[in-house]
C-alpha cells in the first residue's frame, strides 16, 4: 500500500500536501527539506517529529531537534505536544543551538578546563574582559578597540577556529598581527573566570567531540534522529557540530530555502545547504513548493527575480490561490521624486477611504526612511517608524547635528555636552562636572568655559591638553564653515573628529549602517532637510519648536525622558 494514499485518516498527514507528507514519511536517511516562503514547512518538520515518536522509532529523548530561536523552539514543543500529547515532555533536544550546547557543556565541562557551574557572560562583560587585556598589554584601546576584537573573536568562533588555528592573515586583522595573542589571553582569562561567552558553546562542545571519541560516540548513539530548522542560516562551527553527529546513521533531515539565506555578515555560510548531497551521498531532496501566503501575481514577480541567482538548488512557488493586484514597477530619477509619488499615492487612497493603517513602506536600509519622513513632515502625514528609529532621531545623526549645532551657535551647551567625548577622547564625567561648575561661576557657556578650564591648572595635563585639541578643531570647523559648502563640512568635521574611524573600526554591520546613514545625511537633500529640525527643537523657539518637541524631534529632550537611543 502506498503511505501517501492512505492519509486522509490519518491526523498527522490528513492536512498537509503531498510533498510535506513524503517528508514527514521519509524517516530513514538524509532529508534536504527545500522549502520556500510560506511552504508549510514549519507544519511539515512538527508532523515528521510527531510521525517518528508516534511510530515508535525514537524515543522523544532520542531526536535532536535544532531551531534558530527559543520562540520558534517553543512553537514547535506545542505543535508537537498538540499532537502527541504528554510525550513531547520528554524531549530534553528540542532547542536552539547554543541551548543544546550549553546542556551538553555542562555535562562534560571539565573537559573544556571549565567547571559545570560555569558563567555564560554577556556582551558587557565580554567587553569589558578584553578591555582589561589591551589595556594591561599596554595597547592603545581607541585606536584597537575592544568592540573589534570581540567582532574578530566571535567570527573566529564561528568558523570553528580556537587560537592555535589562525592564519597568518586571521592573525592580522586585529593590532597588526597581535590577534592570536588576544584570542589566547581572552580563552586563558574566561577559564580563569570558569566562564565562557557564547560562541564557546559550540566550540567547546566541537572540540571535546573531536578531541575524545568516546564521548562523540555516546552522542551518536543517543541521537537517532537529527532535524534541523533554517539550515540555510547555519554557520561553519554548528555545521562541523551537526556532520559529526549525523555519522555514520545520516539521519539528519534539514529544513531551509538557499533563497532566504541573508544572514552572511554573521557568519551563516549558505554553501551549507547548497553542498547537503555532497555531503550526504544519496540523501532525498523534496521541494515543498505550494505557497499559502502570497497571490499568482506576486510569486511570479519574486520568482523572475531569484532566478538570475546562479547559486542555488532551483524551485519553483505556486499557489492556488487566485486575485490579488497586478505587481507594479515604477522607475524614478532620484529619492526626492520617489518620496513624492508614493506620498501622492497614500494621499490618493486616502481620500478613497482607506486608512493609514493599511499603507506600509519597505526599504531596502534604515537611511532610506529619511526622504520619505521628510515629505511625510512637508505634506502633514502621519507616520510610524517599525523596527527603527526616525532618520534624525538615530544616534549618530544626532552626534553629527550636534557638531553642527556646536559649530552654529558657541553656546549650545546640550551639543556640547553630546559631543565633547564623542568618539572616545578620555574626557570623562569629571571634567564635565568641573567645566560646568566653571561656567556657573562665570555664567559662560560650556565652550568658553572650555577654552578658559584648558588655560588654567584645574584638569590634569592629559585632560587639559585634549580639552584644548578639540577646541581648536571647533574653532576650525567654525572658520572652515564659512566657505565650504554643509556636505563637505559635515564629511570633514566626522573624518577629523576620528567618528567616522571609530564606525570603520567595529566592522559590524551595525556599524556599516551608522556609516549608510552618515553618507545620506552628508547628501544635498540630507543636511538640507535636517536644518529645520535640530533649530525648532532648541528651548525658547516658540510653540511651533515645542510642539515638534512632543512629536519626537526634540533628541536631547527624548534621551532625558527614555527614547532608548
Amino acid at each position: 500500500m502506498n503511505p501517501l494514499s492512505d492519509s486522509a485518516s490519518d491526523p498527522l498527514l490528513g492536512g498537509l500536501n503531498a510533498p510535506q507528507r513524503e517528508a514527514v514519511l521519509a524517516t530513514e536517511g538524509p532529508v534536504l527539506m527545500l522549502a520556500g516562503a510560506g511552504t508549510g514547512k514549519t507544519a511539515a518538520l512538527t508532523a515528521r517529529l510527531a510521525h517518528i515518536i508516534r511510530s515508535r522509532l525514537a524515543w522523544p529523548s532520542e531526536i535532536l531537534c535544532v531551531t534558530f530561536t527559543n520562540k520558534a523552539a517553543r512553537e514547535m514543543k506545542e505543535r508537537v505536544g498538540h499532537l502527541v500529547g504528554p510525550a513531547v515532555e520528554g524531549m530534553p533536544w528540542l532547542g536552539t543551538f547554543h541551548a543544546i550546547a550549553a546542556k551538553v557543556l555542562r555535562r562534560h565541562a571539565e573537559l573544556a578546563g571549565l567547571q559545570n557551574n560555569y558563567t555564560i557572560i554577556d556582551t558587557d562583560d565580554q567587553l569589558r574582559v578584553l578591555k582589561q587585556l589591551i589595556q594591561a598589554e599596554g595597547l592603545d584601546d581607541k585606536r584597537w578597540p575592544a568592540r573589534q576584537l570581540a567582532q574578530c573573536i566571535d567570527r573566529w568562533k564561528n568558523k570553528g577556529l580556537r587560537p592555535e588555528d589562525l592564519d597568518a592573515l586571521e592573525n592580522e586583522s586585529y593590532a597588526n598581527g597581535q590577534g592570536q595573542k588576544f584570542y589566547r589571553l581572552y580563552q586563558d582569562r574566561l577559564k580563569t573566570l570558569n566562564a565562557c561567552d557564547f560562541g564557546d558553546l559550540l566550540l567547546h562542545v566541537v572540540n571535546i567531540l573531536r578531541s575524545y571519541p568516546e564521548v562523540l560516540e555516546q552522542y551518536r548513539q543517543r541521537f537517532k534522529y537529527i532535524m534541523v530548522d533554517e539550515y540555510q542560516d547555519t554557520n561553519q562551527i554548528q555545521y562541523l557540530w551537526l556532520r559529526l553527529l549525523a555519522q555514520p546513521r545520516h539521519n539528519i533531515c534539514v529544513v531551509g530555502d538557499d533563497d532566504q539565506s541573508i544572514y552572511s555578515w554573521r557568519g551563516a555560510e549558505v554553501a551549507n545547504i547548497l553542498k547537503f548531497e555532497k555531503d550526504f551521498p544519496g540523501a532525498k531532496i523534496i521541494k515543498l513548493e505550494q505557497n499559502y501566503r502570497s497571490t499568482p501575481d506576486i510569486l511570479a514577480a519574486a520568482s523572475g527575480l531569484i532566478d538570475a541567482n546562479s547559486q542555488r538548488l532551483g524551485k519553483t512557488l505556486w499557489t492556488e490561490r487566485n486575485g490579488g493586484d497586478k505587481v507594479r514597477v515604477i522607475g524614478v530619477w532620484d529619492a526626492p521624486e520617489e518620496a513624492r509619488r508614493v506620498g501622492e499615492e497614500i494621499e490618493r487612497l486616502e481620500r478613497e477611504g482607506a486608512s493609514l493603517n493599511q499603507a506600509a513602506i519597505l526599504v531596502r536600509a534604515q537611511f532610506q526612511t529619511r526622504e520619505f519622513e521628510d515629505r511625510f513632515i512637508a505634506i502633514g502625514m502621519g507616520y510610524k517608524i517599525i523596527g527603527g528609529f526616525r532618520f534624525y532621531e538615530r544616534a549618530e545623526i544626532r552626534d553629527a547635528l550636534a557638531y553642527l549645532r556646536l559649530i552654529s551657535q558657541p553656546s549650545d551647551d546640550l551639543a556640547f555636552e553630546r559631543i565633547y567625548n564623542t568618539p572616545k577622547r578620555g574626557l570623562g564625567d569629571k571634567t564635565l562636572e568641573k567645566l560646568h561648575r566653571h561656567a556657573r561661576s562665570r555664567g559662560v557657556p560650556l565652550s568658553l568655559a572650555a577654552v578658559e578650564i584648558a588655560d588654567s591648572d584645574e584638569l590634569p595635563a592629559r585632560a587639559r591638553n585634549t580639552l584644548v585639541g578639540f577646541m581648536r578643531d571647533v574653532a576650525r570647523w567654525r572658520d572652515l564653515a564659512k566657505t565650504s559648502s554643509p556636505a563637505e563640512l559635515v564629511r570633514t568635521l566626522l573624518d577629523e573628529s576620528g567618528y567616522t574611524a571609530a564606525l570603520q573600526a567595529e566592522k559590524s554591520a551595525e556599524s556599516a549602517g551608522r556609516l549608510e546613514n552618515l553618507t545620506e545625511l552628508a547628501g544635498d537633500g540630507g543636511l538640507r532637510d535636517a536644518r529645520r529640525f535640530p533649530r525648532a527643537c532648541q528651548p525658547g523657539h516658540g510653540q511651533r519648536g515645542r510642539r515638534r518637541c512632543r512629536e519626537g524631534h526634540d533628541h536631547d529632550h527624548a534621551r532625558r525622558q527614555g527614547a532608548g537611543i
